[in-house]
């Protein structure tokens, strides 16, 4: 039987940007699970690095869950609080410490004394916050704002992150130094898309969850709504995936959801893709010697026949070319191009790839995807 991570509370679901069900039934999970448990084992910090909505607190209950650890679990969003807050939230504070504080008050440091903290968007921590957390990493201690005495620790750190760390790290964003302490042990949590043999079975456990708060029975998926899950790139990962399947059950007809119940923002090729990509006869690909020449050959056939335009062609090629094969992901369009995703997105609609009204929709997507919630324990 596939194993089934969820919310310790599932009474009151609702939408939300975290992935409130993980289920490990593509092989590469399957791994991913075995790796998690032996990690869970130690008392090594933990730094989990995925996408939004990929599950990263559900791997962190977990590891705290098979720790055997007796203290709770206690989850913060680091970036759901002012830097001046999370201090406060994170250490704790005397009275008198900052205008307010009329009473002494534990940080999440102090409520989490013997179990797990778990981190998460650790990356939004300013460069001070980062100095102070390092510090109560390394003496496993912290010290309340507004006093000196220190108070001892026994707390697992769990932190994670969607964004690319190395990069944060390059531009003087985030302490080298933390990095390799935080990151004693790292999983790489893959997007949905990376798992597809999980695609279904978290359909159907979505469908159970939502069949009964609808008052519906014996729900089943189309054989043309299974096609279009699992072609879909899943840009929101399981997340989204939920939040499709309890759309699908409201419209639905006959208790039988059909690809047409489906909200999918469009269906990507990845999967023909996937399958011309493993196809035993395909020659093995160029060298990077051999590519260059390929291009400056016919960059030079261009320059011969006095073609137009001739950067804004190239231009729009590459663009066009890498969009397609990111199959119009545009996160991943972004990584492979080397560039951010709002000089993307501004070449995008600059070639008529996408609208002015869905660039921003994804950007106000990207920015709510960047603000969590705090978890309360």
């Amino acid at each position: 039987m596939d194993k089934l991570l969820t919310f310790p509370d599932q009474s009151g679901m609702t939408l939300s940007i975290r992935a409130k069900a993980l289920l490990f039934h593509d092989p590469r999970s399957s791994e991913l699970l075995q790796q998690v448990e032996r990690i869970a084992r130690s008392d090594a910090t933990t730094l989990i690095v995925g996408e939004t909505g990929t599950g990263k607190e559900l791997i962190a209950r977990h590891i705290h869950n098979q720790s055997g650890r007796r203290g709770p679990f206690v989850a913060v969003n680091c970036g759901a609080f002012s830097e001046t807050l999370i201090d406060a939230e994170l250490f704790g504070h005397e009275v008198g410490a900052f205008t307010g504080a009329t009473q002494a008050r534990s940080g999440w440091f102090e409520a989490a004394n013997g179990g797990t903290l778990f981190l998460d968007e650790i990356g939004d921590l300013s460069l001070a916050l980062q100095v102070k957390l390092l510090r109560v990493l390394q003496e496993r201690q912290v010290v309340r704002l507004g006093a000196r005495q220190p108070i001892p620790l026994n707390v697992r750190l769990v932190a994670a992150t969607n964004v690319d760390l190395h990069k944060a790290i390059a531009a003087d964003r985030f302490r080298s130094d933390l990095y390799y302490r935080l990151g004693v042990a790292t999983v790489h949590l893959p997007p949905l898309c990376e798992r597809t043999g999980d695609i279904l079975p978290l359909a159907r456990h979505f469908i159970d969850v939502y069949s009964g708060k609808l008052k519906l029975e014996d729900v089943t998926l189309s054989s043309d709504a299974k096609v279009a899950l699992l072609s879909y790139e899943w840009p929101g990962n399981i997340r989204e995936l939920e939040n499709v399947i309890h759309f699908a059950l409201i419209v639905c007809r006959d208790n039988q959801i059909q690809a047409e119940d489906l909200k999918l923002t469009g269906i990507s090729h990845r999967h023909h893709t996937h399958l011309a990509r493993q196809a035993p006869s395909a020659p093995p690909p160029p060298s990077a010697d051999s590519l260059q020449q390929q291009l400056a050959a016919l960059v030079n056939s261009m320059i011969d026949s006095d073609q137009p335009d001739l950067f804004d062609r190239f231009e729009e090629a590459v663009v066009r070319t890498a969009f397609d094969s990111c199959h119009r992901n545009q996160v991943q369009t972004a990584r492979v191009l080397g560039i951010s995703r709002n000089i993307l997105r501004t070449h995008l609609k600059r070639f008529g790839l996408i609208g002015f009204e869905a660039a921003g929709e994804l950007g106000a997507v990207g920015g709510a995807a960047s603000h969590g919630e705090l978890l309360q324990h």
